[in-house]
C-alpha cells in the first residue's frame, strides 16, 4: 500500500502542480522518485506532526494540494488541536495518510497500535474518512481525495497486503463495493482487514452459509443507500473492523441504524477490538489471533451468531 501511495502521488503530481508532499521524518524513503523529480515539492517536517499539519494548512491556503504522509499513530494520534482547527474547521483540503492504523504495527508495542484512529478523525466535521483494503483501493482513494474539497484521512495498511481487487472497480467516496454474493447474512468491512473477511466467508460456504461482502471503505460519509437495501434485505448484517468497537465503522453503523426511528429487518452485530490496549508486543498476524479478527476467529464468530 505504501508504494500504491507514493506511485499514485508522483504520477498526479505530473499533471497537477499544485501537489506537494509532507513527512514526519518517517518512511520518506517511499518517496524517492517522487523527491528526485519534484524536490522543490517535497518536505521532511521532523518528527514534529503538529507543525506538520499547521504547515499544511498554510500550503492549503495559497492554493496548494497537501498530502501528509506519516504512521496513523503520529499524525493521527498527536495533533488532535491541529487536525480541529487548523484543517477541519476551515475545510481545508489536506490529504493525511495514516501508515500501519490498527494492529499494523503492534510489534512495536502498545505506543505504535492505534486502534482509535478513525474515531479521531470520524467525530471532526468537515472531515472524509477512508480505509481502503488493498493496494487498487489505496490509488482509486488518492485519485478521489484530490477531487475532495476538505480534508481527508486516508487509513492503510503497511505491509504487502493482498490484492483484493482483479480490476479497478468504479471508486466513490462514500459508496461501498460488493466483493462476494451472498444471500444469508451480510458483512460489512472495511480496511485490510477485508482480505481475512473474504477468507472467512468462504470458509463459511462451506457450512452452506452464504455471506454477501462489501467493502464500505468510506465510513464518513457513510453509504446511507447500501445501508438502507441491506438492512431491508438480510435478517442479520455484521460489521468487521480492526479498531476498537467504539467510534469505528460499528458505531457509525449504529448510530445511522438508531437514527431512522423505524423497525428494518436486520439485527446488526459488530466485531471488532474491545475498549483495552493490547498492553504487550505481538506481530500483527497473532495480535488479531487474540481479538478474533483471524480469518478463522471471524468465520467460527459469525457462525455462532448465526445459530441463535
Amino acid at each position: 500500500m505504501r508504494t500504491a501511495v507514493s506511485d499514485e502521488i508522483t504520477e498526479l503530481a505530473g499533471s497537477d502542480p499544485r501537489i506537494v508532499v509532507l513527512v514526519g521524518d518517517t518512511s520518506h524513503n517511499v518517496f524517492d522518485r517522487f523527491k528526485e523529480i519534484y524536490p522543490s515539492r517535497f518536505f521532511n517536517c521532523g518528527i514534529a506532526e503538529s507543525n506538520m499539519i499547521s504547515v499544511a494548512a498554510g500550503l492549503a491556503m495559497n492554493g496548494f494540494r497537501p498530502f501528509i504522509y506519516s504512521f496513523s499513530t503520529f499524525d493521527i494520534g498527536r495533533p488532535f488541536e491541529q487536525l480541529r482547527i487548523d484543517l477541519a474547521f476551515q475545510n481545508l483540503p489536506v490529504v493525511i495518510i495514516g501508515l500501519g492504523g490498527g494492529l499494523a504495527y503492534s510489534h512495536f508495542g502498545p505506543t505504535h497500535s492505534i486502534c482509535e484512529d478513525i474515531a479521531i478523525t470520524r467525530v471532526l466535521p468537515n472531515m472524509t474518512v477512508i480505509c481502503p483494503c488493498d493496494q487498487v483501493e489505496t490509488r482509486a482513494a488518492i485519485r478521489a481525495s484530490l477531487q475532495n474539497e476538505g480534508p481527508t484521512y486516508i487509513r492503510i495498511g503497511r505491509e504487502k497486503e493482498p490484492i483484493i481487487h482483479t480490476k479497478v472497480p468504479e471508486f466513490i467516496i462514500g459508496s461501498g463495493i460488493p466483493l462476494e454474493e451472498g444471500t444469508d447474512i451480510c458483512i460489512l468491512g472495511t480496511g485490510t482487514i477485508l482480505h481475512n473477511i473474504i477468507e472467512a466467508a468462504h470458509i463459511l460456504r462451506k457450512s452452506d452459509l452464504k455471506c454477501q461482502v462489501i467493502s464500505l471503505h468510506t465510513i464518513k460519509p457513510l453509504d446511507t443507500r447500501l445501508l438502507e437495501n441491506i438492512f431491508s434485505m438480510f435478517p442479520l448484517v455484521i460489521t468487521v473492523e480492526e479498531h476498537s468497537l467504539i467510534g469505528g465503522l460499528g458505531s457509525a453503523v449504529a448510530e445511522w441504524l438508531v437514527d431512522q426511528h423505524r423497525p428494518l429487518k436486520a439485527q446488526l452485530v459488530r466485531i471488532g477490538i474491545p475498549d483495552e490496549f493490547l498492553y504487550h508486543s505481538a506481530n500483527q498476524k497473532t495480535a488479531r489471533e487474540i481479538y478474533e479478527l483471524s480469518s478463522k476467529g471471524i468465520a467460527d464468530t459469525i457462525q455462532m451468531l448465526s445459530q441463535r
